[in-house]
């Protein structure tokens, strides 16, 4: 056996900041060095950031992520850390010398690099890329067709990316081809809801079909309506959990492991899925025996409740650093919906930050305002009181509108508010728009749905329910003042755009809507399959009529954090002109 101390870096990345990113990957080496690590790995794309999407396709984007990676080589050389081998993700191309079908010289490669003593000595790319979801990867990349494994301290490690341990074959059994002592995955996974319990069975089977140690190191952070949870695993050759990193946050795990000694001959040939061994020797001799320091922490992980929030407020921060904004303004209803945004965004860029107006109209109760006060003073964000009625007034004079024109022009006044306010005073403005209402077209173009980011675009009604009421326990079980007001909490949902106007005038009762929109649009069942699931024909009917109305409103609304298997926007895409309607 051999000893190997591994230090996985759980960073954040930012797409395109290739300076950042790149002093990043420093700043977490020099860590790595004075834990005494001889491997340091960060996740995939870490140099370039994760997805670059189209930018994969700008010739000047793949020289320029190049020519970062052999900057990183040279610094990390230059700052003593040389000796020690550093794996990195980045953005690549291909430089066949004998292109063939499927891989054409100069095609971008989602790859990884052994960076020591100053050059990249072994480059790798992603096998399997996927193309489902959000991942479009068949339109970027072409696939490596190597097995890399590269000998640390007369261990044999053999390297993968992402996708090629969530599908069969590949680089799994061609790691145990290669007699592998470790398996090394760099990743940037986005989270979804309950996703560590499927990511944590595959890393325990890839294991075992692997035959040895593998470790799984996530990215953490946000991009877009991503966002990246870390949760980076290493499992024993028998599945058996080692360590885990905390969700979340950026952390290095650094763990000592007991590995099978690389054999005298170096593997070569070709194994599992006709991949080439390319195989590199850093240093064949292990390491003079040691008393383990880093013997592998498990972090204790979050409930779904939790899981999900901290999902939601790592995606607004995300959104609002990377795209430089300070702070953010919502428009304050009273209601469950801007009242869990608010709390969200308090909890993601400081109370101090976030700016809330109440915008009340003819129809709006007094328990409205009430409650939109009692959420400020709650939380301290700043708050504002700038009624309507003037403008409505003016508006209804000149147009005479009736019906759900007067209905809807309250709404848009409101969004024309808020974008003027966001366009003086430098705040994002964040739709509080849910799944439940998108899905439905409940939402009001121009006026609901203005706004740079919808925090909560992906949680079902039924979802912010369950999520206020777990923030408002958290707060209490930890001394602190629950930020959400119990009325906002427990009074029928309304848009108060006529008077006693409620939710359930234009939905069915949400607990039914939202199981029945789970079937639809999260798993893609037909009419007749939803019927039998004991839903009354004639409500399935109604609703699947009334998500396919409104593909064209959610075309228009503004991103937000995905936490769901498939999320509006990348997920879910849908043609905006359809006739094709579901028959029982």
């Amino acid at each position: 056996m051999a000893q190997l101390r591994l230090a996985l870096n759980q960073i954040d990345s930012t797409v395109g900041d290739l300076a950042a990113n790149a002093e990043s990957v420093l700043r977490w080496t020099r860590h790595s060095a004075a834990q005494g690590a001889h491997l340091a790995v960060f996740p995939e794309m870490a140099l370039t950031g994760y997805p670059v999407e189209d930018l994969a396709l700008r010739r000047s984007f793949v020289e320029a992520g190049r020519d970062a990676l052999h900057a990183l080589a040279a610094r990390l050389r230059d700052e003593g850390l040389g000796e020690l081998p550093v794996v990195v993700g980045y953005l690549d191309r291909s430089d066949a010398a004998e292109p063939r079908l499927g891989r054409p010289a100069g095609a971008p490669l989602n790859a990884a690099a052994v960076l020591h003593r100053g050059t990249a000595v072994l480059t790798f790319a992603k096998h399997h890329l996927p193309n489902y979801g959000v991942f479009d990867e068949f339109r970027y990349f072409v696939p490596g067709d190597t097995m890399p494994v590269v000998r640390v301290r007369g261990v044999d490690v053999a390297l993968a990316i992402c996708e090629d341990l969530w599908q069969e074959g590949g680089r799994v059994p061609a790691a145990r081809a290669a007699g592998a002592g470790l398996l090394v995955s760099v990743n940037a996974s986005p989270y979804e809801r309950e996703k560590d319990d499927t990511r944590l069975e595959l890393v325990r089977k890839r294991a075992q079909e692997a035959g040895c140690t593998t470790a799984y190191l996530a990215m953490t952070g946000g991009q877009d309506e991503l966002v990246f949870d870390g949760d980076s695993i290493v499992v024993d050759r028998d599945g058996r959990v080692i360590a885990r990193a905390p969700q979340f946050e950026e952390r290095c795990l650094v763990l000592d492991l007991d590995l099978p000694a690389a054999p005298a001959t170096a593997p070569s040939g070709i194994v599992d899925d006709g991949l080439r061994i390319d195989h590199v020797t850093i240093e064949a001799d292990p390491v003079p025996a040691y008393e383990p320091a880093f013997p592998g922490t498990v972090a204790e992980h979050l409930d779904d409740d939790a899981e999900v929030y901290r999902a939601l407020v790592t995606g607004l921060r995300a959104y609002a650093a990377k795209n430089g904004f300070r702070s953010v303004l919502i428009g304050l209803s009273g209601g469950i919906d801007s009242a869990l945004v608010a709390a969200i965004a308090c909890d993601a860029v400081g109370a101090e930050n976030v700016y809330g107006v109440a915008m009340p109209s003819r129809y709006s109760s007094e328990h409205s305002i009430a409650d939109a006060e009692e959420l400020a003073r709650r939380t301290g964000l700043n708050f504002r009181t700038q009624p309507i009625a003037p403008m409505f007034d003016a508006y209804m004079g000149a147009l005479g509108l009736t019906g759900l024109a007067e209905e809807n022009l309250q709404s848009r006044l409101r969004g024309t508010m808020l974008m003027a306010i966001s366009n003086q005073e430098g705040h994002i403005v964040l739709a509080p728009g849910n799944k439940s209402e998108l899905a439905c077209g409940y939402s009001t173009l121009y006026g609901d749905s203005v706004g740079a980011y919808g925090p909560i675009k992906d949680v079902y009604k039924t979802g912010i329910f369950r999520l206020a009421r777990w923030r408002n326990r958290a707060a209490e079980e930890r001394g602190e003042t629950a930020p959400i007001p119990e009325n906002s909490i427990t009074k029928p949902p309304s848009a108060e755009l006529r008077p006693g106007q409620v939710d359930t005038d234009s939905l069915p009762d949400y607990d039914v809507l939202d199981r029945l929109l789970e079937l639809y649009v999260d798993r893609d069942r037909g009419l007749a399959e939803i019927v039998a699931e004991g839903f009354d024909p004639e409500l399935v009917t109604r609703v699947l009529r009334l998500v396919d109305t409104a593909e064209y409103k959610r075309r228009q609304y503004p991103p937000g954090t995905k936490i769901s298997p498939k999320g509006f926007g990348k997920d879910r895409r849908l043609p905006i002109t359809n006739r094709w309607r579901e028959r029982g």
